[in-house]
């Protein structure tokens, strides 16, 4: 398969190619937004770097790091968040933003069609370094934000060497 052409403009990628849609179909990448599908911009470095699309900006083709670099720009946590979207994909599950919730991911459990009747998010996902330390006030608006909207909460922490653990949070009812 040819490598989809989608197009970086502003802070949007997107194609109209109708391979993209068979690969939303497929795979659950981007999402359908007109007669076109939007990509998050991990999900644009995770199908560049896996060769299934090339970012164009201007009709230049930019490879990895010149996505990256250029997607800096746009997102400062994004050498944060890619490494963990990425994982989570291999790992089989379905990765979307959770913007509007105030994290960074929502995640669904394996072979789920997003958008599907009750087929909900099982996880908000919060992407940290293990450098980096919050407090306890901070770690609280965590867990209501993902309580809120009747998750479990996933905090990401990403190593020195690259790799990524996870830590669930629940609520225990007694």
């Amino acid at each position: 398969m040819d490598k989809i052409p989608a197009h970086i403009i502003g802070q949007t990628i997107s194609t109209n190619e109708s391979e993209a849609f068979s690969l939303f179909k497929k795979s659950q990448f981007g999402q359908p937004v007109g007669q076109k599908i939007h990509y998050t911009l991990s999900e644009a470095l995770y199908l560049t770097e896996k060769n299934k699309i090339q970012v164009l900006q201007k009709n230049k083709i930019l490879n990895f790091n010149e996505l990256l670099n250029k997607l800096k720009k746009i997102d400062s946590r994004i050498q944060l968040k890619y490494p963990v979207f990425k994982d989570l994909r291999e790992k089989g599950y379905i990765v979307k933003t959770a913007l509007k919730f105030g994290a960074d991911f929502r995640v669904y459990p394996k072979g789920v069609k997003v958008g599907q009747k009750d087929k909900h998010s099982k996880w908000v996902v919060f992407c940290e370094h293990e450098s980096n330390k919050f407090s306890w006030h901070e770690f609280s608006a965590k867990n209501r934000v993902a309580h809120s909207t009747k998750k479990k909460l996933l905090i990401a922490i990403l190593d020195e060497e690259g790799d990524v653990s996870y830590y669930e949070v629940g609520w225990i009812r007694t």
